[in-house]
This record gives C-alpha cells, structure tokens and sequence, in this order.
C-alpha cells in the first residue's frame, strides 16, 4: 500500500467498554493507521486526547505487547510504579504478560496525541487494574467478565 495519506486514514470514536464505563473515555479518539496501510499482523494508531480526556482504563495486556510514543502535547502515564509526565519524542513499552496496568491523561490545557503500535494476538486477555472487569478478544469478538471470571452483564451510567 505504500504511503497513508493520514487525512483519508479511518478515525475511531467510542469505545467497547461496557457501562459504566464507556463513558469515562469521552474526548478521546484514533486515528487508524494501521488499518488505512492493510496492516494485519499489529495495529498503529494515533490516539488523540482533548485536555482532560484519558485513553483508556487502566489495563495490561495477556498476550500482546504495546508500545506508544508521545507525538504531540503532554500526558501523563499513569502505571503501577506511578505518575510520569510525558512530552513529546518520549516512549513506554508494555510487554505482553507483564501486570503493569497503564493508561494515559490529558491533564493540560492543549490537545495531546501518541502514537501506539501492538500486537494483533488472535486470543487476547487484558485486565482492568482499578476496577473489576476483564475482557477476552478471540477472532475479534470482545467477551467482558468480571475478575473472577462470572460474565459481566454492565451497570446503568
């Protein structure tokens, strides 16, 4: 495929979380990169935060690893060691299997992206570090549980 024109790649809204927790992801969105170059082996997106936004809950990854690049702005990292301030040109790594719960924020006034790059396993198992909820992803279809395995059938907002 060659050269992404990034303003005709896919853009990704929303979020397969379950509620209540859908809607803690609001200002945040990516840009599909590596959907819009025919990737399927690894995903490359950009994931864009407004100020105040988060990129996730906070997860770890049983099978695939995870790798982002902050390319504009500042967020912070938020893992199981703590609180890093990330800026541009700055880089974290999550190895698969590794129970290190992350996700990003926006916590400035001035839009934050990163670039992320991971795995495509065909099984996959993240956990949720701060709440109780799993999720399990096989042939592309997400099932949620809740940790100790019982399905998690979701909560009103």
């Amino acid at each position: 495929m060659g050269v992404i024109d990034i303003s005709k790649a896919p853009v990704k809204t929303g979020t397969i979380y379950p509620a209540p927790f859908a809607g803690e992801m609001a200002g945040r969105w990516s840009i599909r990169l590596g959907e819009a170059g025919g990737l399927t082996q690894f995903g490359v997106n950009i994931v864009v935060l407004q100020p105040g936004a988060k990129s996730s809950l906070r997860h770890w990854h049983l099978n695939e690893d995870e790798f982002v690049m902050v390319t504009e702005g500042t967020c912070t990292l938020i893992d199981d060691d703590g609180r890093h301030e990330m800026s541009v040109g700055d880089c974290a790594a999550f190895p698969a299997g590794v129970a290190n719960g992350h996700h990003f924020i926006n916590e400035t006034e001035d839009e934050a992206r990163f670039l992320v790059v991971g795995t495509k396993a065909p099984h996959e198992v993240a956990t949720y570090s701060d709440v109780d909820l799993m999720v399990e992803i096989r042939d592309g279809t997400a099932r949620f549980t809740h940790k100790d395995g019982t399905p998690y059938e979701g909560e009103e907002e």
